[in-house]
Formats: C-alpha cells, sequence, structure tokens
C-alpha cells in the first residue's frame, strides 16, 4: 500500500498517511489534533488549504465544499485522501489546559442493550483497553457486515470509566446502523470494531463560568457525560441541564437526573422540557428555547453547550444570542446524517460547529 507524507505547514509538523485513509485520520492517529466535528464531509469544520500535492476530495457534500472552494484549493480532510505528498494549512487554534487525546482503534464487546425511551436505545460495550478522551466527545463504531461502513456516536459516559462506554442511539427508519442492525439482531455478547475519541465539543473545565447546556432528543448523551465529569472532578460550576424532546415517552434517565439534583442541589439542575405534551408533573411545555427564555432575563457570563439536531441548534444560537450570550463562550455539536450532506443541513455563518 503507497503512503505519502502529509506536512501540516501551520504546526510545522508532518504524518505518513496511507492512500486509502482520509487525512484526518492519519493526523488524529499520530497525535497532530486538527478541527473536526462530523468526520464524514458534511459540516465543514474540517476544511484546510492545499498549499502542495493533490488530493482526492473523496465524499465531502457539496455544500460543505463548494465547487469554487475546490478549484481554489480547499479540502476536507475528514474525508479526503493523498494522491501524491501533500502540504495543507490548517486552522489550529490551541486551548490552555485542554489535552487532546490521539484516535485508537478498540474491541468492544457489547454487554447492556435496553430500550431507554420511544425508538431509543442504552448500548453499553466493554472495552479491550482503556479509552481516554475528554467528556463530549464520540467514537466511531464500524457496521458488521460492511466493508468499513462506519457510524458516529457520542458517549454518554465520563472519562472516569476508560473501559466502558455508553451510547444512547435512537431509531433513524431505514438507517443501515440502526433499522439494520442496533434494532435488528444486535445482542448481548457481540463484538464491535470502535475508534476514538473523536470531535472537540466537550466540556471547558478550565472555565470557571456557569454552564447552561441544551440537549435535543439523544444529544444528550455528551452533556450527561460532561455533567459526570464536572461533578466527579467537583470542578465547580454550577450545570442547567435543559432537555428537549416531543413527550414524556422520549425522556430518559429522568430519575438518574433527579437523584443527581438532589444530591448537589446547589451546583445542578435538570429542567425536562415537552414541545407537544402538557401538564406532565415535573416538566416544562414548549420548546425547549422558549423555555430557557422565560427561565432567564440574560445569559450575560455563562458557557453554553448545544448538541442535537441543527434546527434545535440553530434555535438555541439565536436564543442565547438574543440573552447576551456570544459565541466565545458557546460550543455546539450538530446530529448531522446522511440528508444533510444531500441539503447542507442549516448552520450559522457566525459559529464553527464544535
Amino acid at each position: 500500500m503507497t503512503s505519502y507524507t502529509v506536512r501540516i505547514e501551520s504546526l510545522d509538523q508532518e504524518v505518513e498517511c496511507r492512500e486509502d485513509q482520509n487525512i484526518l485520520d492519519a493526523c488524529l492517529r499520530n497525535g497532530v489534533w486538527l478541527p473536526h466535528a462530523c468526520t464524514h464531509g458534511t459540516c465543514g469544520t474540517c476544511k484546510v488549504e492545499i498549499l502542495d500535492g493533490d488530493v482526492n476530495h473523496g465524499d465531502a457534500s457539496e455544500f460543505a465544499l463548494m465547487e469554487y472552494e475546490r478549484n481554489e484549493g480547499k479540502t476536507l480532510v475528514c474525508v479526503a485522501t493523498p494522491e501524491s505528498d501533500v502540504v495543507i494549512d490548517a486552522d489550529v487554534e490551541s486551548e490552555e489546559g485542554v489535552t487532546m487525546h490521539p484516535v485508537r482503534d478498540f474491541e468492544g464487546t457489547l454487554v447492556a442493550l435496553e430500550d431507554c425511551a420511544r425508538e431509543t436505545r442504552r448500548l453499553v460495550f466493554d472495552l479491550d483497553d482503556e479509552l481516554s478522551f475528554n467528556a463530549g466527545q464520540y467514537v466511531q463504531v464500524t457496521l458488521p457486515n460492511t466493508d468499513g461502513v462506519f457510524r458516529s456516536w457520542s458517549m454518554a459516559n465520563s472519562p472516569a470509566s476508560p473501559k466502558q462506554i455508553e451510547l444512547t442511539i435512537k431509531r433513524t427508519p431505514g438507517g443501515l446502523g440502526t433499522d439494520g442492525w442496533i434494532f435488528k439482531d444486535l445482542k448481548v455478547g457481540d463484538k464491535v470494531k470502535i475508534a476514538g475519541p473523536y470531535g472537540r465539543f466537550f466540556v471547558r473545565t478550565a472555565k470557571e463560568k456557569p454552564i447552561i447546556m441544551i440537549g435535543g432528543g439523544t444529544g444528550l448523551a455528551p452533556l450527561k457525560s460532561m455533567v459526570k465529569h464536572v461533578l466527579e472532578e467537583d470542578t465547580g460550576q454550577t450545570m442547567h441541564l435543559y432537555h428537549g424532546v416531543r413527550g414524556y415517552e422520549d425522556l430518559y434517565d429522568v430519575e438518574y437526573f433527579k437523584q443527581l439534583e438532589a444530591d448537589h442541589e446547589d451546583q445542578f439542575f435538570y429542567h425536562p422540557c415537552l414541545s407537544e405534551e402538557e401538564g406532565v408533573e415535573g416538566t416544562s411545555h414548549g420548546m425547549v428555547t422558549d423555555v430557557i427564555d422565560e427561565d432567564f432575563k440574560t445569559l450575560r457570563g455563562m458557557v453554553a453547550y448545544i448538541c442535537g439536531p441543527p434546527p434545535m441548534v440553530e434555535a438555541s444560537l439565536k436564543m442565547l444570542m438574543k440573552k447576551r450570550l456570544f459565541p466565545r463562550d458557546t460550543y455546539r455539536e450538530d446530529f448531522f446524517d446522511a440528508s444533510d450532506k444531500e441539503t447542507g443541513g442549516t448552520r450559522s455563518p457566525l459559529m464553527r460547529t464544535n
């Protein structure tokens, strides 16, 4: 197999990359961290400039990488593979106090499988080695009986459990990973290939400001990891967790979060929100953004973490800015799927996807 040298000019570093390997994967596995989010050519976070050499743009969305950008020498390293030695220029921002962990491969054995909400399953895997990650990051799971096809899911466990991961996954009608596997014939004892960690959506515990978390559906998963990490590490931030779903049957981990709220009554506050169901004790009715709008006069001086479908993320961004919480203290994770690659999804020009 032919390999090429990829030089990251802005970092003055070089890595070897196989001709069948995307450039981002080669970098992450060699401890060279580049900005990325979706890892399947949809969000545009990993866009770089090619200074020298040739690449195959792979399965990059025409919305995330426009034709004129390709002609100008841009590419998405999460799907681009080298066709020669390559020199790229990447916009890499270093963050004080943040450790980025190299991507590694693991074998996972399914030890627990349960229906935790409507059309939603919780999976727990034991790993063959310890996985170091930042609370909020995700893994890639290779689907069985495919030619390396993978799906990306956020971990709901904290870094304090490095040999076990928890995933919460909602059924996608016709989805290869859900209807075709998780909701079909996956069973306890099955073994899968897992790679990680990925993503730059993770809690910044060095920021001592109060935190507001907004999760839509299974966008709760990385936020659960963050909550657990902050409490376990006793970093002291006050946290307001808002979970928005359609009806009560779509909520999960309600008792878990209520118990956390009782155990940490001055630090953690849990707010389940139902957009299509009224009168359920212990919940608020309405869109999660409207509930927050009613609860806070201002969000100035806080840090926000948002995770869920792109429309919910966009609505949250508008509400946060209205409440005086601006991009420098806002982190987001959009849950893109195959349809978003065709349509481009919905993203704010003011924010970078995290």
